[in-house]
């Protein structure tokens, strides 16, 4: 019999060190990504917005053991959690930066007082909004189109002062939308089908729509069903609650209003912009706010204008207004239009409709009046708190193509980004970042499961980016108001609606433009890091609970340091929350709370828990 040779025993050896190593690899492997919270067995997989659930920290979740160094930098020094007290129920519908009260100290010339004007810091509020009593959650949506719960919204003057136009009747609990409007009293949708006749609504060519003095969005909301989507505006007056009721029926919509600032979107954002009796005066002031529209309005997008002074000659007695005053109204859109290089495409009734054309520089070519000024701005896309101009805006000489229609423009290549105009995103960074959306938000499904059920219907992304998380969650049984700050690194809201989304600009030191719990579910990625020392972290939580629904959801990626202190200060709010790790397993430092707000409304004086 042949004796082994040494080298055959240092072979055989080495084949069993070798599997010995690959077995202990593959099961702490296995251990890691079940302790990670998604794996088969994980009890933290559960529908953390069941009734009464019970969300918690994650109990084997431990920072120490794997990020001990960034850990020990945390001050703990002040152990005790702050506890934020409720709001005094008149605050129940309270806009920080739409204040009634503080808004009549400014000057109503041009609508400045119904622009934003924020609370300095002495006066801001630190403590939570509460919900009326009977608040309820509202309907799923399509119903939610027709029908908002009256103690959501209890305000009736619209029913009496909008009557006769069918924008909102008081039926029992409920308010009804039948789908009116002051220039569609016969609904929004035979309305739009006259438009489409013009304007090719139908086929994804047009996706973004923005309505100017919106109403309650009626416009946008049959829009829905065309597979456009509007961003609705209106500011807070003497139409009480008019954007509250938008929201409440699940149809973007901000507070805003054509005043002295700019729009808070980028340049060449909308396929089409309307406005329906809204009561600007286009012609005005050399045409600035025809001038801020085409600003945001995309070459070859169309502008809809409905009511006076249209057709004037047949409608200034029903109108009760001279006509020599009509007759100079439309003279000067005519003129302003005639300088944007906006073609009329239609004029019938009390509706016209021109588009702006695609090659606007030969147009001026051969126009005779060169008296055309130009913005001077090098930024159109830096608009925060800066005026409005009187101005053209150039459209620039970018090469990346056409836009496809929705919903190929979902992940097609956006022009913005394969023509290289955003510094740092390559058509290479943009896939990458939508594969790497795609991977989080399956792993956000395995967590709360109702996130494709239609629960929440108005979801917001506080740090948007390139909009990925917006289009990994695309359905239609839900929006995305996707937020760029404006003090983040790149300026990305173009390609956001390049990809046909929607989103703002906005500075999260200052309160959002809409009324409190309007959004059932906020994502924030990266947003507390991006504002460390920018501006206070309370002050941003507590702008996501005022805005946030009861029972409505909030998911926060960031970086574990920064992630214990917000669940800190969270841990004195009315929210359950619970911290899972990152779906690569708890070795990554990015982790994830989850939390869900608790249902409780005021009781006139104080405040309850049901």
């Amino acid at each position: 019999m042949v004796k082994p040779s040494a080298a055959d025993n240092r072979t055989r050896s080495s084949v069993q060190i070798f599997i010995v190593v690959g077995l202990c690899c593959f099961f702490y492997i296995l251990g890691a990504w079940q302790r990670s919270g998604f794996g088969k067995g994980d009890s933290i997989a559960l529908e953390i917005t069941k009734n009464n659930a019970e969300c918690d920290v994650v109990p084997n979740l431990s920072f120490d053991s794997h990020h001990a160094g960034e850990v020990s930098q945390i001050d703990e020094s002040d152990s005790k959690t702050k506890v934020f007290k409720p709001c005094a129920a008149r605050y129940t519908d309270y806009t920080p930066c739409q204040d009634q009260r503080r808004a009549m100290t400014f000057p109503r010339e041009n609508m400045n007082y119904r622009e934003r004007h924020c609370p300095p810091e002495e006066e801001k509020l630190h403590c939570m909004i509460p919900a009326p009593k009977g608040y309820v959650t509202p309907f799923p949506w399509p119903k939610s189109r027709d029908y908002v719960p009256y103690a959501n919204a209890p305000y009736k003057s619209l029913t009496v002062e909008k009557a006769i136009q069918n924008w909102i009747q008081y039926e029992g609990n409920v308010f009804r939308f039948p789908g009116g409007g002051t220039q569609f009293p016969q609904g929004a949708d035979k309305y739009i089908d006259q438009l489409a006749s013009v304007i090719p609504i139908d086929d994804g060519t047009v996706r973004t729509a923005l309505d100017t003095g919106c109403g309650v969005a009626s416009w946008g909301a049959y829009l829905w069903s065309r597979n456009v989507v509007a961003m609705s505006f209106a500011p807070r007056d003497s139409h009480e609650a008019q954007v509250q009721f938008a929201l409440e029926r699940g149809v973007p919509a901000v507070i805003g209003v054509l005043g002295t600032i700019k729009l808070p979107y980028p340049s060449r954002a909308f396929d089409m912009a309307h406005c329906s009796r809204c009561l600007i005066p286009w012609g005005a002031n050399g045409g600035i706010y025809m001038m801020e529209v085409d600003r945001v309005l995309r070459p070859g997008g169309y502008w809809v204008l409905s009511g006076p002074p249209i057709n004037w000659k047949v409608n200034y007695k029903p109108w009760q207004r001279p006509k020599e005053e009509l007759q100079e109204e439309q003279r000067q859109i005519e003129e302003v239009a005639k300088k944007l290089c906006w073609e009329k495409k239609s004029e019938k009734a009390e509706t016209a409709i021109w588009q702006k054309m695609t090659d606007s520089e030969s147009c001026r070519s051969r126009q005779d009046d060169s008296s055309v000024e130009f913005c001077e701005s090098s930024d159109p896309n830096d608009v925060w708190y800066k005026k409005m101009e009187a101005c053209v805006t150039p459209t620039p000489k970018v090469s990346g193509g056409n836009l496809k229609p929705f919903p190929n423009r979902l992940y097609a290549i956006p022009p913005r980004v394969s023509s290289g105009s955003i510094p740092g995103v390559s058509s290479e960074t943009y896939q990458d970042d939508n594969k790497a959306w795609k991977k989080h938000v399956n792993a956000y499904k395995k967590i709360n499961s109702l996130l494709d059920s239609g629960r929440y219907r108005n979801i917001m992304d506080m740090n948007a980016g390139l909009g990925s998380f917006a289009a990994a969650i695309h359905s239609s049984k839900s929006w995305v108001m996707n937020v760029v700050p404006t003090i983040a690194e790149k300026s990305t809201l173009g390609v956001v609606f390049e990809r046909g989304l929607i989103g703002i600009y906005h500075d999260w030191c200052e309160a959002f433009s809409t009324y409190p719990r309007t959004y059932d579910l906020i994502h924030a990625n990266g947003l507390f890091s991006l504002y460390q020392d920018k501006c206070n972290t309370e002050d941003i939580l507590l702008e996501m609970d005022r805005i946030l629904r009861p029972e409505g959801a909030v998911i926060i990626r960031d970086e574990v340091d920064v992630l214990i202190k917000v669940k800190k200060l969270i841990g004195g709010m009315r929210w359950n929350f619970k911290l899972v790790d990152h779906e690569d397993g708890p070795l990554v430092p990015e982790k994830v709370l989850i939390a869900v707000k608790q249902y409780w409304v005021t009781d006139g004086n104080s405040t309850s828990t049901q």
